[in-house]
């Protein structure tokens, strides 16, 4: 009876790995996550620092407007996908719609200024070298997106990658729920 079981076993976690396999293919790697955070309804943890420019950022300098703050890294995947959005977002609303600020998530300056430079996005990229804007907003990896309202609270936090469609319905959500 034991020499049967091993077939059986082998059998069940064939099953299991294509059906995971499926699941996986079919989900949108890019799609809208928008998750629940301790932050949201809350005012935003400070980011204030250099930025890769070498100018210095501060969030609280932009109370009276909207902002993205996405966390990324060069060497991020889903990050190097979802930045073509962001520039486009950007140039869709960075003017009366919402700032976009990036965070430097462990990823060295200079890989940083040469992936801004090769791929386009003017906007600050503030660097964290200890890692504690990352801390006080609770990043668990990258990329992650907070939406910072004019008053300096959070509304929303996205997960994965983003697009601009995304962006775009998640400001005029905000918008229309803030009034």
């Amino acid at each position: 009876m034991r020499p049967r079981r091993a077939p059986v076993i082998a059998a069940v976690l064939l099953v299991v790995m294509v059906a995971l396999i499926f699941v996986l293919a079919g989900s949108d790697p890019n799609g809208r996550r928008a998750v629940a955070s301790p932050l949201l309804g809350r005012q935003a943890p400070a980011i204030a620092g250099q930025t890769v420019a070498g100018d210095r950022f501060d969030l609280g300098a932009q109370q009276g407007r909207f902002v993205v703050v996405n966390f990324f890294a060069t060497w991020c995947i889903p990050c190097i996908r979802e930045h073509p959005e962001l520039v486009e977002f950007d140039e869709q609303q960075g003017r009366d719609g919402a700032e976009v600020v990036s965070v430097v998530y462990d990823d060295r300056p200079d890989d940083v200024a040469a992936f801004f430079d090769d791929n386009g996005g003017d906007w600050p990229v503030v660097l964290d070298p200890d890692g504690r804007i990352a801390l006080s907003y609770g990043v668990s990896g990258v990329p992650e997106s907070y939406l910072v309202a004019p008053d300096g609270t959070v509304v929303t936090k996205l997960i994965g990658g983003v697009t601009e469609d995304d962006l775009t319905q998640v400001l005029a959500d905000a918008r229309e729920l803030i009034g």
